[in-house]
């Protein structure tokens, strides 16, 4: 590695990567404080550029990614496809590269063979990292960018950086959260039953032997590689999926597949994952988010009781927006819209809340805040959690960790108890 090159990381909470400066910048009009960086021509490392690709292979045949094996890009995992990506791009000899959050949803396995090569890459290659995480940050990094507006704001060093920021906000959420409005009869102790649970799909094995108990008020984290099998697990949980018919799963209950409806599975299921947030499209007020909850409904379409809205109210209260009561769901930044999808799937108090990788893309302090709110949930409740992802994050407190083990003959399942 150049002892006297710099290599850059830039704050990504608020920048997108078609903003005009991010364009200067790889064209080489990039500002003269980037010392290394300043007049070369770099490229984007990002699922921008990726998806580009994508298209390119499904529109004209051209398989530049996955090059002699003519092999689709899109059959390869999400740690495969950056690969490749990288693998290209190094070839075209850049001047620098911009790596736009490079681990995000990521497994630990493929963050780590990633982040093994980036580093090899930095010795001859100067690197502009653009990232949410502070741990996610390059061994090679030398200097934090904040770039606000588009306009370069201050550079610092990594050490003055860090120090600024070492202070990680807590207790920020004071209040209780609300009783649920009414009970869910008959809620058996045991919510999910899964024994010697095997799905696969042709020859293909993808759970094997699964035996998974979840029961009231526990809080599980659901972890696996990508691929494992953690959304098919799902699917069998939340009715999705008619691969749970025929095997011993038992849901509230009762074995799938004994007359219940998938609808009424669903009544006793509160769920949220992050693309959910692009559903929502009607100009709704927050509070009115909230009470549609109580609905289930897409949105409020006629007039809210008193008592619907007194008790949005001590739910926003709870969770530190009751501020935001009026404002458009549509304006809130990232992590207050996904702050209120969880308040809407938990206003009725279900047996069962299933968050799927909730904070994916978000910084640290709003992750933190996030995280927060998850454990005041578990904590104030008597609904069971699990929480899918593969990030650990710091502060959040599931009792178990239920771990998905890849292998040819399909993932088995392992427990760990915290």
């Amino acid at each position: 590695m150049h002892e006297d090159l710099k290599f850059y990381a830039i704050e990504g909470t608020n920048l997108s990567m078609k903003d005009e400066w991010i364009q200067a910048l790889l064209r080489g009009e990039g500002p003269v404080e980037l010392e290394g960086i300043s007049g070369r021509k770099g490229l984007l490392f990002s699922t921008i550029t990726l998806e580009k690709f994508i298209e390119e292979e499904f529109r004209h045949d051209r398989f530049d990614l996955s090059g002699e094996s003519q092999r689709s890009i899109r059959s390869f995992s999400s740690g495969e496809q950056r690969k490749a990506l990288l693998e290209y791009q190094i070839k075209q000899d850049p001047g620098f590269l911009i790596l736009d959050n490079p681990f995000d949803a990521l497994d630990t396995e493929s963050v780590t063979s990633l982040k093994k090569r980036l580093t090899a890459l930095a010795k001859t290659t100067p690197i502009i990292q653009i990232f949410k995480r502070r741990k996610d940050l390059l061994p090679c990094i030398s200097h934090v960018v904040i770039v606000e507006e588009e306009q370069l704001k201050k550079i610092y060093s990594l050490r003055e950086y860090l120090e600024k920021h070492l202070h990680r906000e807590q207790g920020v959420l004071t209040f209780l959260i609300p009783p649920p409005p009414s009970e869910f009869e008959n809620t058996p102790e045991i919510l999910v039953e899964m024994k010697k649970v095997s799905v696969s799909y042709g020859e293909r094995i993808i759970l094997r032997d699964i035996d998974w108990t979840i029961r009231r008020s526990e809080f599980w984290q659901l972890t696996g590689l990508n691929g494992s099998g953690k959304t098919t697990l799902l699917t069998m949980i939340t009715g999705d999926n008619p691969k749970a018919y025929g095997v011993d799963l038992f849901l509230f209950g009762r074995k799938k597949g004994s007359g219940e409806s998938v609808w009424e599975i669903k009544k006793k299921i509160g769920y949220f994952t992050s693309p959910m947030t692009e559903l929502f499209q009607r100009n709704n007020t927050v509070e009115q988010m909230v009470i549609s909850g109580l609905l289930d409904t897409v949105g409020l379409y006629r007039k809210a009781t008193g008592r619907q809205l007194e008790l949005a109210g001590q739910w926003l209260r709870a969770v530190g927006i009751d501020h935001l009561k009026d404002t458009s769901f549509l304006k809130l930044s990232q992590v207050h819209q996904r702050m209120v999808l969880i308040v809407r799937a938990m206003i009725k108090h279900p047996p069962l809340l299933i968050l799927d990788e909730p904070s994916t893309g978000l910084d640290d302090h709003s992750a933190s805040l996030l995280t927060e709110l998850i454990n005041k949930i578990a904590s104030e409740s008597n609904t069971a959690i699990i929480y899918v992802s593969h990030r650990k994050e710091e502060g959040l407190q599931p009792g178990f960790i239920y771990h998905l083990v890849p292998s040819k003959k399909g993932s088995s399942g392992k427990t760990d108890m915290l």
